[in-house]
């Protein structure tokens, strides 16, 4: 079987069994889509390619560990693991990443990037990890495709594919993952801005 017919979780799972070839496979597959998201947000090719080999080393391990299980869902994870090293580097260089403000969906637009000095960049950090909490408290599918588009910087088509419904559901989750973050939030009182 040629190898780009091999789908990922077969890939995974070959690598799990033992077989070293595939995880290359894997990474020529989504090499470019990786590298592009990590740039996108740190803006410095030496800092993505350290963030990019951190992400397929962490990839590994936890590989390795057995410790995967996210059945045919190998990019949204391996974009999960890059995001967090993506503000581990910030979070050690004591800047925040910026955040694409451009479209409606974004729940960073509530939080300004404008002349941050150190103290509001911490508050900030520390709101961004309230809201991550917030969106551990959401409907799984509306958590999904919240994930998908702030944090994996994916299309509504894209998450169409991935999640296997209609952009027209894709986008009806996110409008009601953002009705019940602003609920969540407002039930908590909850100050988004500094």
């Amino acid at each position: 079987m040629r190898q780009e017919l091999i789908t990922d979780a077969v890939l995974v799972s070959n690598y799990i069994h033992g077989d070293e070839q595939s995880l290359s496979v894997l990474i020529n597959r989504h090499k470019q889509k990786i590298y592009s998201f990590i740039y996108s947000k740190v803006f410095d090719r030496d800092v993505t390619e350290d963030v990019f080999q951190d992400t397929f080393i962490k990839v590994i391990r936890t590989l390795k560990l057995g410790k995967y299980n996210e059945e045919g869902k190998f990019l949204p994870w391996v974009m999960r693991i890059a995001h967090n090293l993506v503000i581990d580097h910030f979070r050690k260089n004591s800047r925040m990443p910026k955040f694409d403000n451009s479209n409606d969906f974004n729940i960073f637009s509530v939080l300004s990037d404008s002349s941050l000095n150190a103290e509001k960049s911490i508050i900030k950090s520390q709101v961004e990890e309230d809201i991550k909490r917030l969106i551990e408290e959401l409907p799984e599918d509306q958590k999904e495709v919240l994930i998908m588009r702030i944090y994996n910087d994916m299309s509504f088509k894209e998450i169409s594919k991935n999640t296997g419904v209609s952009i027209n559901t894709a986008l009806g989750r996110m409008r009601y993952a953002l009705i019940n973050l602003r609920k969540v939030i407002e039930k908590h009182n909850i100050v988004l801005t500094n």
